[in-house]
């Protein structure tokens, strides 16, 4: 693993279509792998992105590795409980297999550090997001 800086940033609102696009692309690759072809329409559609993004308390992270944008996070924070959700974690295509996703991890829960728990959703057919989410960060199936 190289010495690679990571930090996060806000998304700006005029980011927010290519960030979609972005996470699509990350997310295709996946579907592609498990699946040979894309179905109809991108992965996760446009609607469910929607409602990830304008939730209540969500938080449109961009991921930056050395002030350069390798990906993102949807991340939707409850004030009261301090029960959080990791709704949508992506590295851009070619961002892969250097670490950066542990590291991105690892920085959303400093800057969220009043978090009780954390919880998040992967498909089962994600045996790759599934062995990073419960081996290198901690997160347990139930």
């Amino acid at each position: 693993m190289r010495n690679e800086s990571i930090t996060l940033a806000n998304t700006h609102p005029d980011d927010i279509a290519a960030f979609k696009r972005e996470l699509q692309d990350a997310f295709a690759l996946a579907v592609v792998d498990e699946f040979g072809e894309l179905p109809d329409g991108p992965i996760p559609s446009n609607e469910v992105l929607n409602g990830a993004v304008n939730a209540p308390g969500a938080v449109i992270l961009r991921i930056l590795c050395d002030g350069r944008s390798v990906g993102g996070a949807v991340v939707t924070i409850n004030e009261e409980t301090h029960r959080n959700s990791l709704d949508l974690l992506f590295l851009k295509v070619g961002e892969h297999g250097r670490g950066l996703g542990l590291k991105a991890w690892l920085a959303i829960e400093q800057r969220f550090p009043e978090t009780v728990a954390w919880q998040t959703h992967t498909p089962y057919f994600e045996k790759r997001n599934i062995h990073f989410y419960v081996n290198k960060c901690g997160f347990r199936i139930i």
